[in-house]
This record gives structure tokens, sequence and C-alpha cells, in this order.
């Protein structure tokens, strides 16, 4: 792709426009997981150093569009304060992206000042892809630049149509994350070994198909694989739903048979209704409608664990269970002990929940990379094209 970095670039006096993914965990004000934002600071810190003058674009959660409350629960606003600490320098903050006074604002800035707009997402203009909403954004900057390779596979205006409207670059930490995107892609030495698990799981089983050709083994857990074992008939664990089995049409061409897929040989349940009245584990065939899956099997996981040891390429996406109950992490455990242990494979993974337990147990040193977004990188990862890429294919300065 004709993309191009902000190494070897002169921004000096610029306005630059950073788009960047600050969707990440709140509670009072407080920021619970600064992964997102800690990935962004290279290219704040580089920018700065070029005498940059810094406007920060980004999205959180899902509000309501044309309800701009910045007492709200998604509101920027805290993220300014913890910007400020990590960069050691005052970020300032602002509610409008519209009128003379920001635009003002921008331009007066001095070299190395850095403003963050509200969450974009606030305004319909963003989520509809509008046209006159980018333009408005355009005149804040002479420059766009991208770290948000994690919502590429989004058509919003921030995305896909800004880039279009100004001279565009990739940050330093988008441009790592692609380039291990395409070493996966294209030449990840073999075996592969694909871990695919978590709660999302439409568009995680869309792109089982691309691995099975790609891949010499696709371990299933999580969400995933009790929808795909319910689906093919082989577990009675609960119904799925009408608008998913259409969604899922796709999945009557995945073979059961396919000795590449691993599903799960057990499984830990309890009751629906009441979680703590026991913990069970049995076949998927032997799921009773009452009970809900909580997590993959011993077996499974032992069975999992020795297929990641000898892997070379590893690529991991979601968790085995709901790890949000620490008796329901025995699987996920495993699997992250599995591939920390294996010293010999490329390894890199992605999503959420995925990420969080990673960081949760400290162990982001035993991986190569660990990718901002789940969804945008299965997406590239299957093939698709994703509209936020195909903007940046712009000439730079």
């Amino acid at each position: 792709m004709n993309m191009q970095s902000i190494l070897n670039q002169n921004f000096k006096n610029k306005r630059v426009l950073v788009r960047c993914d600050f969707n990440v965990p709140l509670k009072r004000g407080k920021v619970l997981d600064d992964f997102k934002i800690r990935r962004t600071l290279p290219t704040i810190d580089f920018l700065r150093k070029q005498e940059a003058k810094i406007i920060l674009l980004s999205h959180l959660g899902q509000p309501k569009p044309g309800i701009v409350r910045h007492s709200n629960k998604d509101s920027l606003k805290p993220i300014v304060q913890y910007l400020s600490r990590c960069l050691g320098v005052k970020v300032y903050f602002y509610k409008n992206y519209k009128g003379q006074r920001i635009t003002r604002r921008t331009k007066k800035l001095k070299a190395g000042q850095i403003i963050l707009l509200e969450n974009l997402r606030f305004f319909p203009g963003e989520t509809k892809n509008d046209l006159n909403f980018a333009r408005d954004l355009a005149k804040l900057g002479d420059v766009y630049v991208s770290e948000a390779l994690s919502v590429c596979h989004r058509s919003h205006a921030s995305i896909v149509l800004l880039p279009t409207l100004l001279p565009s670059y990739l940050g330093l930490d988008f441009e790592k994350e692609y380039n291990f995107l395409q070493k996966l892609s294209q030449s990840p030495q073999s075996p592969f070994v694909c871990i695919i698990g978590g709660a999302k799981f439409e568009s995680k089983l869309k792109a089982v198909k691309y691995f099975l050709e790609k891949a010499d083994h696709v371990l299933l857990g999580g969400k995933s694989a009790n929808v795909l074992l319910i689906t093919k008939g082989y577990s009675f664990a609960e119904s799925v739903a009408a608008w998913q089995r259409r969604d899922l049409a796709s999945l009557k061409s995945i073979s059961m048979a396919n000795a590449k897929l691993h599903l799960p040989l057990d499984l830990v349940v309890s009751p629906k209704a009441d979680k703590s009245l026991y913990q069970r584990t049995t076949g998927p065939a032997a799921v009773r409608r009452d009970e809900i899956i909580l997590d993959i099997g011993k077996e499974t996981a032992q069975v999992f664990a020795e297929i990641i040891g000898t892997a070379k390429t590893i690529f991991w996406a979601g968790v085995m269970g709901f790890v949000e109950d620490e008796k329901c992490t025995i699987g996920t455990k495993a699997i992250l002990r599995a591939i920390a242990l294996n010293k010999e494979a490329l390894k890199v993974a992605g999503g959420g929940e995925t990420i969080a337990f990673i960081r949760k147990y400290n162990l982001e040193s035993r991986f190569d990379f660990l990718l901002t977004g789940g969804g945008a990188s299965l997406d590239f990862l299957s093939g698709k094209e994703l509209p936020g890429l195909k903007a940046l294919q712009r000439p730079g300065l």
C-alpha cells in the first residue's frame, strides 16, 4: 500500500490532527487501563520534538449522537488529565470542533502545544460519515496522522473522509502494527496456530474460514466455539437467534471434519439461573439447555497447550471463558501459559479482553506485539479491505 510514515517529514509549526483511539475503560473519571493511550505517546512525543501544533481526535464508547453532555461517562475530559501526567505538559480540552473560536485557537497554538477535542461520536456527522463534518475538522489542521488502525474497519468521517482532505501519514505505532499484520497475513512461519475465542463471535466466526486456509491449526474457544457447535448440531446448550443464524450462514461451509479445526472436547458449565449452585465439566453434547458454558475444560486446555507448544507463529484473539470470574479463568490461563512458554514462535495477540488478560498477569513481554484492535485486525487478516486504510493511500507533503 502506498502509505507514508511520519518519519523523515517536517511538521514544524504545522497543525497536526492526530486520530487516536482513546476508547479506554473509565470509572468515576479514572482511567482503568491505559494500554491504548500509551501506544499513542511515541507519536505525540515525536511531533512535539518536531515543534508541531497537535490536535488530538478520538472516540469513546458508543454515545447517542447529537446529545453532547460533557459530564457524560463517554466524555474524553478525564483523558486530558491523564495525558498531561504522561506527557509532562498541559493538554488543553475543547468541547466543540466547529466555529471561529476553536479555529483561531488551533492557529494560535505554540509549537509543541496539545489540544484534545471532545468525543467525536457525540456529533452525528462522525458515525454518519458526513463530508461537511469532515471538512469542519479539516479546517483545524494542516496535516492528518492516524494512530487508530483499531477502528480502520469503521466508515466514520474522521477515519475515511478526513485523511482524504489533508496530507495524511501513519503514526509510529500504526505503522508498526500494520507491519505485524502484514507479516501474519503474507508470510507466517509454519506451524501457524490461530486461537479464537471471546464473546464477540460474529466477525470472528466469519474469519475462521480464512484462517483454516492460512493456518496449520485453528483453536476455537469461548462464544465462537459454542455458537459453531450449536449451529452444527453438536451441542444444545442454547438457541441461536434467527438474525444470528442468517448472519452466520457462511458457517455451513466449515467442515467439522477439517483436521485443522480444534473445538472443545470438554466444557465447564453451571445453571443459567444461578452460577453459584454448582459447576461441572462435561462434553459439548451433554450440556443442558438450562446451563451456561463458562470455560473450556482441562482436557481441552491440555490439548490446546500441546498444539501451541509446536507453533512457530501464534495469533491469539479472544479469551476462553467468563474471565471476569476468577473461577472461569483456568482455560484462558492455560492458553496464556502455553504461549508464554513457547520461546521460538512469533507471538501476536489482539482484542480488548485478550490484551487486558495478558496485562493482568504482566506477560506483555512474552509477546512480540499486542494489537490495539480486535475487529479491524480480524478483518485485515481475513483479506477484507479496510476503508480507513484505503483512505490513507494519499501523497504526502
